[in-house]
């Protein structure tokens, strides 16, 4: 009973690490070229290439035990969602709106010259 608990939680950790690869590759893919350039990231299909990788040796490990390469994978996916993601979205004006109004200008409300 304990080895079928085990077995049924590295499944879901070999799941989650799956998933993880595949939105980080898809957000990848998302991006445009020039932003990585301006964001000063590597090129973009260094990380479509690393992240297909990782993607790839995670349904592999499905398969076979591949450890050593599904760590390096799951690294790879968060250094791209935690540094190179929000790079990306502040050099391409994704950061989105933290608060304020439609109306907003750079120097403050826009009141119609009221």
């Amino acid at each position: 009973m304990l080895l079928t608990g085990f077995s049924t939680f590295l499944m879901l950790l070999y799941v989650a690490m799956l998933v993880l690869a595949v939105v980080a590759l898809i957000m990848a893919a998302m991006a445009r070229e020039d932003a990585y350039r301006a964001a000063d990231k590597q090129k973009k299909s260094f990380w479509l290439l690393i992240l297909g990788i990782a993607v790839a040796v995670n349904v592999l490990s499905l398969y076979m035990s591949v450890l050593f390469l599904q760590i390096a994978g799951v690294v790879a996916s968060i250094v791209f969602l935690v540094d190179v993601r929000p790079a990306l979205r502040a050099v391409s004006g994704g950061g989105g709106r933290r608060g304020g109004s439609s109306s907003d200008g750079p120097y403050g409300p826009y009141n119609g010259g009221r």
